[in-house]
């Protein structure tokens, strides 16, 4: 394996953001998940800052960045769902790479906005509503649910609030 010299990390890291997952863990799109796992194991301890201490500065940091992207490879890859998702972005001839934070960050807030409101109010309204159930007011909570409604008339979690409100 040998110790990593500078020009090979900063050739790697100058195309970092071209390569796509499986051209960075060294696999083919078919992959199963124990050569994924392989390839992981492989590429993190080549890349490993603690396998690295001897280079230091500029160098020390593109070994982060390196090994980082490598973990968010295989995160990505060894999930199935991710990764389907990851394909169909990458078949699609979207980006190569998908930040992992902002995948996350963009599911959290699809799942908020769905349980919450899209818009300032819809959220205000049915946040109203959330108040008035705690305090047993369900008229008002009722009627709260109706006006988050008339703002956003397709919220699926709305309606099944004011259809659960209704029936109790």
């Amino acid at each position: 394996m040998g110790h990593l010299v500078a020009t090979e990390v900063r050739a790697l890291v100058g195309l970092l953001d071209e390569l796509d997952y499986y051209q960075l863990l060294e696999i083919d799109s078919t992959a199963q998940g124990s050569q994924v796992k392989q390839a992981y194991y492989s590429a993190s301890r080549r890349y490993h800052p603690d396998a690295n201490r001897d280079l230091e500065g500029e160098i020390s940091g593109h070994v982060h960045t390196i090994s980082k992207r490598i973990t968010e490879a295989y995160q990505v890859l060894r999930d199935p769902r991710r990764r389907r998702a990851y394909d169909a972005m990458r078949d699609e001839g979207g980006a190569a790479r998908i930040q992992l934070v902002d995948a996350v960050a963009r599911a959290d807030k699809q799942a908020r906005d769905q349980h919450e409101g899209t818009t300032p109010n819809g959220r205000r309204f049915f946040s109203l509503a959330k108040h008035d159930i705690e305090r047993g007011d369900k008229d008002a909570a009722i009627r709260n649910v109706k006006m988050a409604m008339t703002f956003e008339p397709k919220n699926a979690h709305f309606k099944a609030k004011l259809a659960e409100l209704r029936g109790a």
